[in-house]
């Protein structure tokens, strides 16, 4: 037993300095208000919408049932992606990147993409980006500016010049090229091809547009919505066919915009699921991932390759429920909650890793992991050595992913963004409560209750509500069972630690830094 067990370790140290030698491919497909009840192999008994290519994806690699992103919202979410760094610790701490809004990343911030850049990759991000761009914008005399201002104005529209480049987007945050939209639902309607317009947006979405969903504003003429997802897999085959011609290590980041509304699945998948238009898009989101699996194979890059996939959140808030409610269908597994909100079903997602012989196939664990974590663990991989002030809150899941460990991280800590409202996860435990004074002393989940979660201190007061709510995730699944009063040391405990982690700028062992706003935690 014991000479198993060295072997097993010596194998494992060998495993991980091999890796750090040969640079593997990075693919990162990354979904848009993706359940985790929305994918058939983690909750095969309830999931009406087949998902076959994730399922064989999982099947292949290593499926984590307890992962989240570090906000239950999709901007926070693909900030700290990128950054390795947990989003509340931004200047952002309300929602998402409004319309026009300026880059959340900060210029000096290293990112997945620069980091790899540095290890000599290719890098190119293809999708949603939703992470803010300094929108060259038309005084009144005629001269350009850039604004930085993320409050939305609905005049800036006819100020923008579509006609100069855009800084502050990908290429400015470690890509080398891009082709994408910057997001679904809200204006410009338009691709971009690395920092400019693809064609003028001379066009505009009405409110009578059959896609209903999204604000009215400029739209390229020949811009289609249900066209939308089609295109960027087209433009994620024809980048990988051009990788495989190269020697070049490459980080494909490829956000998907699906199933996020608008509801406008493609001409090939519209009705196919029997259900609902965003069912129809679960559907496409999972045959997205079926053709990039597809283009890996077919070009020879599987074997090289560390592929990644993922969603920003739970299931969608405001998208019609009761179809899925109808077709037995439950959106976030045993788990309630929505898109947005502090419940799991909110911050737990799909998360599946796969590297051929590297992470044995068919693994499943229920380590707590987060999507934070890839930064460190491409760290790991390449040798890169990461700054002090960069990935502050990204531990490596290489020991994890390579079955060295059971583990590599005792806790995290996310954010609802709905609300200013921390979640604290260390084991079973979960810790809800709200460090904002714009935090509302309700949040609601569109179910027959409305649940009270993590209300500020001085409504709780007089609703005579605690204001934190303690919540056992392993027995109680759907977190109906307040246990705030039955284990205050257990709250005291959490509530020391994520104040602590406020105040140190960071999670991971290193010199303290500073967040991007005024953070801090009064113990109740």
């Amino acid at each position: 037993m014991k000479r198993w067990l060295t072997v097993w370790i010596l194998m494992g140290f060998l495993t991980s300095a091999r890796a750090a030698r040969e640079r593997p491919n990075v693919v990162i497909v990354y979904a848009d208000d993706l359940g985790y009840g929305d994918v058939h192999c983690y909750d095969p008994e309830h999931c009406a919408v087949p998902t076959p290519h994730i399922d064989r994806l999982a099947g292949q690699g290593i499926r984590f049932t307890d992962a989240s992103n570090s906000a239950s919202l999709c901007t926070p979410a693909r900030y700290s992606l990128l950054t390795g760094r947990y989003s509340w610790r931004s200047r952002l701490p309300l929602h998402v990147v409004r319309v026009y809004g300026s880059p959340l990343i900060h210029p000096d911030r290293l990112t997945l993409g620069e980091m790899l850049q540095k290890e000599g990759y290719h890098t190119a991000c293809i999708g949603k980006w939703h992470l803010g761009w300094n929108w060259p914008m038309v005084r009144d005399d005629g001269t350009l500016e850039y604004v930085p201002d993320d409050e939305f104005r609905q005049q800036r529209e006819g100020k923008v010049d579509y006609s100069k480049p855009i800084p502050g987007g990908p290429l400015d945050h470690g890509f080398d090229t891009y082709f994408g939209i910057d997001v679904p639902n809200q204006p410009p309607y338009a691709y971009f091809r690395d920092d400019k317009l693809t064609s003028l947006p001379t066009a505009l979405k009405g409110p009578h547009t059959p896609e209903r969903w999204g604000r009215n504003g400029p739209m390229q003429p020949d811009y289609v919505f249900d066209e939308v997802m089609p295109n960027l897999v087209r433009e994620a085959e024809t980048y990988l066919a051009a990788r495989a011609k190269d020697d070049q290590p490459f980080l494909l980041y490829f956000a998907l915009t699906t199933p996020h509304e608008p509801i406008a699945p493609s001409a090939e998948f519209k009705g196919r699921s029997g259900i609902s238009g965003v069912a129809d898009l679960i559907m496409e989101t999972d045959a997205a991932l079926g053709r990039v699996m597809a283009a890996l194979d077919e070009h020879g890059l599987a074997d090289d390759t560390l592929l990644v996939f993922a969603s920003d959140n739970g299931h969608c808030s405001y998208t019609p429920i009761q179809p899925f409610i109808d077709a037995g269908h439950r959106i976030g597994g045993p788990y309630r909650g929505y898109k947005g909100f502090v419940q799991e079903g909110g911050m737990r997602v799909p998360f599946i890793v796969r590297w051929p012989g590297r992470i044995r196939p068919g693994m499943v664990s229920d380590a707590l992991v987060t999507t934070v974590d890839l930064m460190a663990t491409c760290a790991e991989i390449t040798g890169y050595d990461l700054p002090p002030d960069a990935a502050e809150d990204s531990v490596s899941l290489l020991p994890l992913l390579t079955g060295r460990v059971d583990a590599v991280r005792e806790t995290t800590i996310t954010h609802s963004y709905l609300a200013d409202c921390l979640v604290v996860r260390r084991g079973p435990w979960k810790l809800a409560f709200a460090y904002g004074s714009g935090a509302p002393a309700i949040i609601k989940v569109r179910e027959e209750s409305v649940d009270k979660v993590a209300p500020s201190e001085s409504e709780a007061r007089k609703q005579g509500l605690p204001p934190v709510q303690l919540y056992n995730v392993a027995t109680d699944p759907e977190e109906r069972n307040n246990v705030h009063d039955q284990y205050p040391e257990k709250v005291r405990e959490l509530t020391l630690f994520a104040r602590r982690q406020l105040e140190r700028g960071r999670s991971t062992p290193g010199a303290e830094q500073e967040n991007d706003r005024a953070l801090s935690l009064d113990l109740p």
